[in-house]
């Protein structure tokens, strides 16, 4: 069995169990399981380790913590696509790394320019979906591709001026970072 095998049975296994831990909390929480007799307690026992946290959040919020098992198992979902992407890449950028050793200087220099352009177009998503849920750059998390995109995203802001709600500037970002993606990997 190969490391991204063996990962995506991790992941499809972590799935499994936070829905099995979201269904017990849920049958106790609704009272298809009595809370009082054994069952209800030994799955509150079970549940409640991985719900607690993740309904205090949703209480400070305003949401309904009856839900805590379901975004549980919607984390560990988009927790485990985005491991296995990021194995993906890995693996991805060490075969691309291993044939272009051989290439010469050129292909390391194209390579290094792929590599810096999927570096900042990772931290742009970032950025965008981080407004998106209110987390902004002030946040441990996302601050370095705040750090990693202003100069571009900033100068280009001032410039356009917004459509209502949206700011266009990330996807004018984005396509100012393929242009010059293209140009530089064109004269290399």
């Amino acid at each position: 069995m190969t490391f991204h095998s063996a990962a995506r049975v991790f992941v499809l296994a972590a799935f499994c169990i936070a829905t099995l831990i979201a269904l017990a909390g849920w049958l106790v929480r609704t009272r298809r399981v009595s809370p009082f007799r054994a069952l209800g307690r030994a799955l509150r026992a079970v549940s409640d380790p991985f719900t607690r946290p993740i309904e205090r959040r949703l209480v400070r919020s305003g949401g309904n913590p009856l839900n805590a098992g379901w975004w549980l198992v919607i984390g560990t979902a988009v927790i485990g696509v985005l491991l296995l992407s990021l194995i993906d890449w890995l693996i991805q950028a060490g075969l691309e790394l291993g044939v272009v050793a051989h290439g010469g200087p050129r292909q390391m220099l194209a390579l290094a320019v792929a590599l810096i352009y999927d570096i900042l177009i990772v931290a742009l998503i970032l950025r965008v979906i981080g407004s998106w849920i209110g987390v902004f750059g002030y946040s441990r998390w996302l601050r370095p591709a705040y750090v990693l995109t202003d100069w571009l995203v900033e100068p280009i802001r001032r410039l356009l001026p917004t459509v209502g709600a949206f700011d266009l500037s990330p996807i004018v970002a984005w396509l100012v970072l393929w242009v010059l993606r293209q140009v530089l990997l064109s004269i290399i």
